[in-house]
């Protein structure tokens, strides 16, 4: 009983003298970013430290030497879908990203190794890709060292990084149109064929405009009142060299928006016949 009570009192000394937790914020703090890009989505993850009136390139950051892109742990981005990099096709997966940055161009790396948090931690051998990109000198000031995806489109995007008044970016392509026109070359052979996104992807992307055409009539029977399908029609009938035709379907497309008061539509009709007068 006497060794029970000795060790709690131990315990409740020791408790006492113990030093306090204290939860505060991070110097550097974390940021995950969800991308959605081609047919799937790429995620980045970093930690975003302040340049807090030092100076950053060259210095802070070195010139001609491994930089785990970031603070605390390893800078990691996922591809939900395999991409082109640098020429490279990169499967699906995810990576680490470290660079060598320098004063008028950077090397951006990605690398198998997904605990990169120091340059020892870095090796060659586990590169995936290595591209050479330019630094640009830029007016604004970025006193957080910042990641973030520009320049979206549906088959490329750029992965910029930003810090102090240098900017670079990463160019990110995929390969979607030979999935899309697999997928849309099975979806018309089942029943209801989704029409509408088929004829929009080949007018989009310069595919064939008498099929393209052909599908849009077919929409606009199943679904008469759609003002967005009928407006599509006379984009595509524009883009044959019908001019008399898309005026005819786009005024109908007009009336259509109206009664759906949708305002947006009325003036995209009405650009469109502007612009074949």
């Amino acid at each position: 009983m006497k060794k029970v009570l000795l060790s709690a009192v131990l315990l409740s000394v020791i408790n006492m003298t113990a030093p306090a937790q204290l939860r505060t914020p991070s110097p550097s703090p974390t940021q995950t970013i969800r991308q959605d890009f081609g047919l799937s989505r790429i995620e980045l993850s970093y930690s975003r430290p302040g340049a807090k009136n030092r100076k950053v390139m060259g210095d802070l950051v070195p010139y001609g030497k491994v930089w785990r892109t970031g603070a605390n742990g390893a800078t990691l981005l996922q591809f939900g879908d395999d991409v082109i990099i640098g020429g490279t096709t990169v499967p699906a997966g995810k990576y680490g990203l470290v660079s060598i940055p320098d004063k008028t161009s950077w090397t951006l790396i990605l690398t198998r190794l997904l605990n990169v948090t120091q340059p020892a931690a870095y090796n060659k051998d586990s590169d995936v890709v290595r591209v050479n990109v330019r630094s640009l000198l830029v007016k604004d000031r970025a006193e957080t060292f910042t990641m973030q995806f520009v320049n979206i489109g549906p088959s490329s995007c750029e992965l910029q990084l930003m810090w102090e008044n240098t900017v670079v970016s990463l160019p990110i392509k995929t390969d979607i149109d030979s999935k899309v026109m697999s997928q849309i070359a099975e979806a018309m052979s089942k029943d209801n064929p989704p029409y509408f996104a088929a004829a929009s992807y080949y007018f989009d992307n310069g595919k064939d405009l008498a099929k393209a055409k052909q599908w849009a009539q077919k929409a606009v029977e199943a679904t008469p009142d759609a003002f967005y399908i009928v407006h599509l029609l006379a984009k595509i009938q524009a883009k044959t060299g019908d001019k008399k035709g898309a005026i005819a379907t786009a005024q109908k497309s007009i009336q259509l928006s109206k009664e759906a008061k949708n305002d947006d539509y009325v003036r995209l009709n009405e650009k469109l016949i502007a612009s074949l007068k």
